[in-house]
């Protein structure tokens, strides 16, 4: 995905330092989420881990980024899209989360809206589906 990343701190208020431009530009190289373990290690000592740790939770709490668990229970991170506020994220899509590479990407498939009975209200919902990815789904069918 490609981004601007001077451009998206500026938009959201934060101070322009190198290494949250270093996230964002990590984060962007791939179509699949990724998780704060991975980042370090693709980072190497770039970042520290508590640096890494209050980047990551600012572009949520901005809108920059949504967190997806994966099966372990690990938070994965992918760019929101455009519409994402500080105040609202537009993340309502499908997760797919690959068993056999264990990738997690962000769907274009809307998560269908459900209505709340009364009395709950609902801050985020969110749907993930298991399953194989196309890239293992083409590799089983090579062999």
């Amino acid at each position: 995905m490609k981004i601007d990343p001077t451009h998206i701190l500026k938009e959201h208020s934060l101070k322009h330092t190198k290494q949250r431009v270093r996230v964002l530009e990590e984060i962007a190289l791939d179509t699949v989420a990724i998780s704060q373990p991975e980042l370090e290690k693709k980072l190497g000592k770039e970042i520290d881990r508590v640096t890494l740790y209050r980047i990551l939770n600012i572009y949520e709490d901005k809108g920059i980024l949504h967190r997806i668990m994966d099966m372990n229970g690990t938070a994965n991170y992918a760019i929101c899209s455009s519409a994402c506020s500080e105040d609202h994220h537009h993340d309502e899509h499908i997760h797919f989360n690959c068993t056999n590479c264990h990738k997690i990407y962000c769907l274009d498939v809307v998560v269908p809206h459900s209505t709340m009975p009364k009395g709950f209200t609902a801050k985020t919902v969110s749907t993930t589906a298991y399953g194989i990815c196309e890239k293992c789904n083409l590799l089983v069918k090579k062999n």
